[in-house]
């Protein structure tokens, strides 16, 4: 039993599960030292014991190390401790490309030949080293938020030199994937993987499987009949170019298949091009119904002597016309599928069962369904806010809905605790950044936009002064609010109408780092060191580093003062002599009329 704070190997400390498959259980935990997440992937305890699992287990570790490529979980190490055996991998925090056209469905053209591309890259790439995925489908495909795709589980490839096949192996595949020739039997081949990948770029493109049925046994006898369906009649906007990609990866008779997959990654590569816009319909060269894999298959392996006893007592074909030949070929095809269904439920200890969609059930209902299946149900739930679920049902499980898992398997019910909608308060006269922070971890974007306000003693830099959401609307996850706080800026006064005196402007001009250049002028209009005029018209902007002139008055000088004594003096003397002078005329006068 593994649990949480574990060590293996004395290294990776483990923090808690991440997956459970048929084969393996992986598990989150710590590099104690690198000082890094990684994920580790331990050989199941019922498993263990069984060399031929030990084998094939210990075969994985060994392919997937040769494995070096930007779109393949790296591998990092292999052991054995206390007989569990291992594989430590690289710890990538994404989801499954099964979980995402599940949520979106059909994906856009664009990003279906993104990833095709990026996966027919990593393939290639491992049939270079001489290894076969042979389970490759949307769940084992993590996609990264940057929109890099790795492929994850290597878990049943095999080289393809191995001759070595279990019972066990034989359909490991998922059904929904599983290439005509291995439902029928035969061992897998590049062109197996091939044909994977051509039901994985169907399903991107429509949001569904190509072929479905009620068991393994019906949809396994529809992968190797019935044509795949064409995506141009789901989607008239799906070039001829892309579909024909889709009918020649998925073709029944592997000879109809691309040769290689980095062949097909060309393909996709060219397929939007001007020069493939009128590309007709693929038609193709080879029987879809009437061929022997004996002919073309690169490599083929040998079944269970059990199956292939029951394949030879079932299947008598000996030169028949066309019709009975079909008919006797899909009877022992029947036959042999429910034998090797048979045979595998039975060795499957506990049996593999998907979890269904319990979504929008309660709690009770749910725990039911999943508990009449075989699940353990755990008593603590979980929560989630949701838009589309009512509160108290379920939005989803740990493990995920649709995921196969074993019977007994303890599965989280995660309840919807309402919607996740936001209610919006009145922000203004708050700090912008502390309100940033808190709406951003709600889920909101924010936006702030500077608002240009004079000093002012009761209002702070970096208050709310407006916003463009009114108080009690309510937004979402991913809405954006736009919020104005203040910018404090100073305005040059007005000097000359405030009476503001020289020394006032100095300071002034100190306390916002301006240059001050100041002239006097002679007045007695204006008191002494006043202001007069000034080159900065009041209520502009201050600015730092610039020159501010003023002109401030200076008081005239008075004139020299006279001595009036002296002036007094002068004035007498002058008064003095004019009499007398007058004085002599009159006498004169007088002489002058008595001698007369």
């Amino acid at each position: 039993m593994i649990a949480k704070g574990d060590k293996i190997n004395d290294r990776y400390q483990i923090i808690r599960s991440i997956g459970e498959g048929g084969m393996a259980n992986v598990y989150l935990a710590y590099d104690t030292i690198l000082d890094r997440n990684v994920a580790v992937k331990i050989l199941r305890g019922d498993l263990a014991t069984d060399e031929k699992f030990v084998r094939r287990f210990q075969r994985e570790a060994i392919s997937a190390s040769s494995l070096s490529h930007p779109n393949i979980v790296e591998m990092y190490d292999v052991g054995e401790d206390d007989g569990k055996y291992f594989i430590v991998m690289e710890y990538l925090e994404g989801k499954t490309l099964k979980s995402l056209v599940k949520k979106r469905g059909a994906l856009t053209l664009s990003e279906v030949v993104d990833i095709m591309l990026q996966l027919t890259s990593a393939v290639a790439c491992a049939h270079d080293s001489y290894i076969i995925h042979r389970d490759i489908k949307p769940q084992n495909v993590l996609i990264l938020d940057d929109g890099k795709v790795k492929i994850t589980d290597f878990g049943i490839a095999m080289a393809l030199n191995s001759n070595e096949l279990t019972q066990t192996n034989s359909v490991m595949g998922s059904v929904h994937y599983l290439p005509p020739e291995q439902a029928n039997g035969t061992g897998a081949s590049v062109k197996s993987d091939i044909y994977s990948l051509g039901i994985l770029m169907y399903e991107l493109l429509t949001g569904k499987l190509p072929f479905k049925g009620e068991n393994a046994v019906e949809i396994a006898i529809k992968q190797m009949r019935d044509p795949i369906p064409s995506v141009c009649e789901f989607n008239p906007e799906i070039p001829q170019s892309i579909e024909n990609i889709v009918l020649k990866a998925a073709a029944k008779n592997p000879k109809n298949r691309y040769n290689s997959v980095a062949e097909m990654h060309d393909d996709i590569a060219s397929s939007l091009t001007e020069a493939r816009k009128n590309e007709k319909k693929l038609t193709y060269m080879y029987s879809e119904v009437d061929f022997d894999e004996d002919k073309h298959l690169p490599t083929r392996e040998k079944l269970n002597e059990d199956i292939v006893e029951a394949k030879s007592e079932e299947i008598k074909v000996k030169k028949l016309n066309k019709a009975a030949l079909f008919t006797a070929i899909g009877a022992g095809v029947v036959i042999l599928l429910t034998t090797i269904f048979l045979i595998v439920m039975s060795n499957s200890k506990p049996k593999d069962i998907e979890i269904p969609d319990v979504s929008k059930k309660t709690v009770v209902e749910a725990e039911k369904e999943l508990e009449k299946l075989g699940f353990e149900v755990n008593t603590k739930t979980e929560e989630k806010a949701s838009s589309t679920i009512a509160k108290g049902k379920v939005v989803e499980t740990s493990p995920s809905i649709g995921r196969t898992v074993k019977a007994g398997t303890k599965i989280t019910l995660i309840v919807s605790t309402g919607t996740d909608k936001i209610k919006i308060k009145d922000y203004t006269n708050q700090d912008f950044e502390t309100v940033k922070n808190s709406l951003e971890k709600l889920g909101l974007n924010v936006i702030g936009k500077e608002k240009e306000i004079t000093k002012d003693d009761n209002l702070e830099e970096g208050t709310i002064i407006e916003q463009d959401i009114e108080e009690g609307k309510k937004l979402t996850k991913g809405d954006t609010i736009t919020l104005t706080f203040a910018k404090i800026i100073v305005v040059y006064p007005d000097f000359v109408n405030e009476n503001y005196t020289l020394d006032e402007v100095e300071v002034f001009c100190e306390d916002n780092e301006i240059t001050l250049n100041s002239v006097a002028k002679e007045t007695d209009e204006v008191p002494e060191n006043y202001i007069i005029s000034q080159t900065r018209q009041a209520g502009s902007k201050v600015v730092k580093g610039v020159t501010l002139r003023v002109t401030y008055a200076k008081k005239k000088p008075e004139e020299p003062k006279t001595d009036t004594s002296d002036k007094e003096t002068k004035e007498t003397t002058d008064k003095t002599t004019t009499e007398k002078t007058d004085t002599n005329s009159t006498n004169n006068s007088s002489s002058s009329q008595t001698t007369n």
